[in-house]
C-alpha cells in the first residue's frame, strides 16, 4: 500500500516580514497532484497543519480550499493535530469529514481508533495520535508518569492492544505521530536528529525527545514536529515541512515522503518527492563595507537573506544599507569580531540568553539575587512553575 507522508504546513506562517499565503496555496496544488501522478492509496499528515491555536482568516480559507482538493482526490486522508494546533478547533466538523474519506485524529481518547484500509496484501490499520501534552493527557491515558515517554507509551499501549484483539491476523500497522523522537532514549552524538529554530520547544519536565522503540512493533511510523525531512530508523521517518520556516532550514531539501508498506514484518521502501520552494534562502557573515561592495556577493541580490555582521561595533542603519543593494534581507544579527581577552566590554543582554532555557534563566535569577543556586529541592519548584505556566498557556490556546 502506497502512503504519501507530509506534516507542518504551518498554514498562516510569516517568513518574517513576508507573507507564505501563496506558497502555501502552490505547495498544496503540488501534493494533490504529486498524490495523482503517484497513485497513491492514502495520505497522511502528522500534524501543525495551522501555524497558530487561533489561524489567521486566510490560513483558514487555505485549510478549507485544501479540504476540497483533497476530498476529490478520492483516496483516504489521515490528519492529526501537532503542537501549534488548536486541537478543539481542528477537530470540529470530524466526524462529517469522515464521511468525505478526511479522517481528523485530535482527540487522545481516539488515537487506538483506526482508520482500516486494503489492498491485495490484505488490511492496514492506520492510526493518529495528535500531539500529547503530558501535562494535560497523563490521566486520559492513564500513564505511569508526567512525561513524553510515558503517554506515548500508553497510546502504543493502547494502539497494540486494539492490533491483538480486534484486528484480524497480519494486519499491517501505520500510526501517524508528532514528536519529538530520537533513535534511542539515550542517543550518542551520532544518532542526534537535526532541529530547526523554528519549531516549538516540548521540553516541558525537562525531557524533551522521546526515544523510537516505543514505536516498535508498528511497520512505519510518520512523524510531525521536526522541519528537516530525516530517518530515525527504517520504519520511523520525518517528512519534514514542504517549506522552509526559519534561515537554519536554509540547506534542507523539503520534500514529502513516499512509503510503500508490503507485507507485515518486511520495512516499507521509502521515497522523498522533492518540493518547489518559491525563495532561495542565503546566510551570509562579514563586515558591512565588504558585503556592500565586494562583488562577490553579487548572486545574493535576489535571495531571502540573514545577514550576520562581524563588525567591531554595529554600523549606522546597518539594515537600511543592506537592503539598498539587497532588498530582501530580512534578519540582521550582529556577532562582534573577536575582542582580545583583556577586553572589559560585558556581554549584551541578547548573548547572555543565547541558548539558556526558562529554567535557566529562572535559576539564574535565583543566583543572582542571593548569590548562591537554587537547592534540588528549589530547583524541583521552579520546574513545576515553568511547566505551569507553560501548561496554562497551551490551555489558553485551545479554549
Amino acid at each position: 500500500m502506497r502512503f504519501l507522508h507530509t506534516s507542518d504546513w504551518h498554514l498562516g506562517r510569516r517568513f518574517h516580514t513576508k507573507d507564505l499565503i501563496l506558497a502555501q496555496e502552490a505547495f498544496l496544488d503540488h501534493l494533490v497532484d504529486t498524490a495523482r501522478s503517484e497513485n497513491v492509496d492514502a495520505i497522511l499528515v502528522a500534524g501543525d497543519l495551522y501555524d497558530r491555536a487561533i489561524p489567521s482568516l486566510d490560513a483558514v480559507r487555505l485549510f478549507s480550499r485544501a479540504l476540497h482538493q483533497l476530498a476529490d482526490l478520492d483516496v483516504p486522508i489521515i490528519m492529526i493535530s501537532g503542537n501549534h494546533d488548536s486541537a478543539h478547533r481542528l477537530g470540529v466538523g470530524s466526524g462529517l469529514f469522515a464521511r468525505a474519506g478526511i479522517h481528523l485524529r485530535t482527540d487522545p481518547a481516539t488515537c487506538d481508533v483506526p482508520v482500516v484500509l486494503d489492498d491485495a496484501d490484505g488490511p492496514v490499520a492506520v492510526y493518529g495520535i495528535p500531539y500529547l501534552e503530558p501535562s494535560m493527557v497523563r490521566t486520559q491515558l492513564e500513564a505511569e508518569a508526567t512525561s513524553h515517554h510515558a503517554v506515548l507509551t500508553a497510546a502504543l499501549d493502547r494502539i497494540h492492544s486494539d492490533l491483538t484483539n480486534h484486528q484480524p491476523a497480519g494486519t499491517r500497522s501505520v500510526v501517524i505521530a508528532h514528536a519529538f523522537v530520537t533513535p534511542s532514549s539515550s542517543p550518542s552524538e551520532d544518532q542526534q536528529v537535526t532541529e530547526s529554530d523554528s519549531e516549538r520547544d516540548l521540553s516541558v519536565g525537562g525531557v524533551a525527545h522521546v526515544g523510537a522503540d516505543v514505536f516498535d512493533g508498528i511497520d512505519y511510523v510518520a512523524l510531525g514536529h521536526l522541519h528537516g525531512p530525516q530517518k530515525v530508523t527504517d520504519r520511523v521517518h520525518y517528512s519534514g515541512s514542504p517549506l522552509p520556516y526559519s534561515f537554519s532550514e536554509a540547506t534542507h531539501t523539503k520534500s514529502f515522503t513516499l512509503v510503500d508498506v508490503t507485507s507485515s514484518g518486511t520495512a516499507p521502501a521509502v521515497r522523498r518527492l522533492t518540493c518547489p520552494t518559491p525563495h532561495r534562502l542565503e546566510r551570509v557573515e562579514g563586515i558591512l563595507e565588504d558585503l556592500l561592495t565586494s562583488p562577490v556577493h553579487e548572486h545574493l541580490k535576489d535571495a531571502w537573506l540573514e545577514v550576520t555582521l562581524t563588525d567591531t561595533a554595529l554600523p549606522f542603519e546597518a539594515m537600511a544599507r543592506l537592503r539598498r543593494r539587497f532588498p530582501d534581507t530580512l534578519s540582521l544579527k550582529h556577532e562582534r569580531a573577536f575582542i582580545p581577552a583583556q577586553a572589559t566590554d560585558p556581554p549584551t543582554y541578547t548573548e547572555r540568553l543565547r541558548g539558556r532555557s526558562e529554567l535557566d534563566i529562572a535559576s539564574d535569577f535565583i543566583t543572582d539575587m542571593r548569590g548562591t543556586a537554587p537547592t534540588p529541592d528549589e530547583h524541583a519548584l521552579l520546574q513545576q512553575a515553568v511547566d505551569a505556566a507553560r501548561v496554562n498557556e497551551l490551555q489558553k490556546e485551545t479554549v
